[in-house]
């Protein structure tokens, strides 16, 4: 009796403590995820000539459908893989060389850089984008100034030039907030191994080739597979060069693409089931980074 009445008591505890997450896990998360599925499985049509309301019908997969031959909507994954391979090399690789900095034994005030390299991070991603707008724009902004003076022409509103002024952006947003993360895994590494290493001969390049980078795998994975969902939802900064840049257009991005089928043409059916779209890409290619990251651990 004393047995089950304590097993009872721990059961009521625990569902004390996981009640509120419960509750918000389903108030967040799985009553919008199951409302999108429902409004992705209905359109709506003008009845009569248009002078008539509108109805509701069913149209099953005809919204997935629809997105999915839609070349804006294809031409939107497209333009995530040109921003992956731009940003993904550069934010992870800058990040952790960074950190790298950082953790070795000849950095000075390593709390002042620390602070410097994640304030950007603390900007909004939609006042960033407008600094950096400005910064972009000729005859308002220094840099471009400064660059002509120097003799370098280079227009970052060009049709040529989208993706890596967007890629810029990105970076000097997310570059500090992942040496954070860098850095905090190389402190959990013991120093011992680290001193092992320095008794043995080792200078910092080797220890940290050979000894940090493999003893943080799991935190650049995690990291990798974050970049990767983030770049899926790739939004704010190329919505402020919309109009300034001539190549990013309204439907730029799956996520544009499925904002402007919703707010602009009040398409609330293929919006939704382009975010369930976007939503099993994200989960696709997190799991393909887990996989991958398994097999090479293993």
């Amino acid at each position: 009796m004393a047995r089950s009445s304590q097993k009872r008591t721990e059961r009521g505890a625990a569902a004390m403590l996981l009640g509120p997450f419960m509750v918000l896990f389903v108030a967040t998360l799985v009553v919008p995820i199951g409302y999108a599925v429902y409004l992705s499985l209905f359109t709506e049509r003008s009845s009569g000539l248009g002078f008539g309301g509108t109805e509701t019908l069913f149209a099953g997969l005809g919204n997935y459908l629809h997105a999915l031959s839609d070349p804006a909507f294809r031409d939107g994954f497209w333009v995530i893989v040109g921003y992956l391979v731009g940003y993904v090399p550069v934010m992870v690789g800058g990040a952790l060389l960074l950190a790298l900095l950082l953790d070795s034994t000849l950095a000075r005030a390593k709390r002042f850089f620390q602070l410097t390299l994640y304030l950007p991070h603390a900007v909004p991603g939609l006042i960033a984008a407008i600094i950096w707008l400005y910064l972009y724009t000729p005859g308002l902004s220094p840099v471009v100034s400064a660059m002509r003076d120097s003799g370098l022409s280079w227009n970052f509103l060009s049709s040529d030039h989208a993706l890596s002024s967007v890629v810029n952006i990105a970076v000097w947003e997310w570059i500090g907030y992942n040496v954070v993360i860098f850095y905090a895994a190389l402190q959990a590494i013991p120093r011992e191994v680290i001193e092992a290493a320095s008794v043995d001969g080792a200078g910092e390049l080797r220890t940290a080739l050979s000894i940090k980078l493999p003893m943080i795998r799991a935190a650049v994975v995690m990291t990798v597979m974050f970049t990767i969902i983030g770049a899926l939802q790739l939004f704010t900064e190329p919505v402020i060069l919309n109009g300034a840049n001539p190549a990013v257009s309204a439907t730029w991005t799956p996520n544009m693409y499925a904002y402007d089928a919703a707010f602009r043409k009040s398409d609330y059916g293929l919006a939704a089931a382009a975010s369930i779209l976007l939503a099993l890409a994200a989960a696709a290619l997190s799991f393909v980074v887990t996989r991958v990251s398994q097999r090479r651990t293993a």
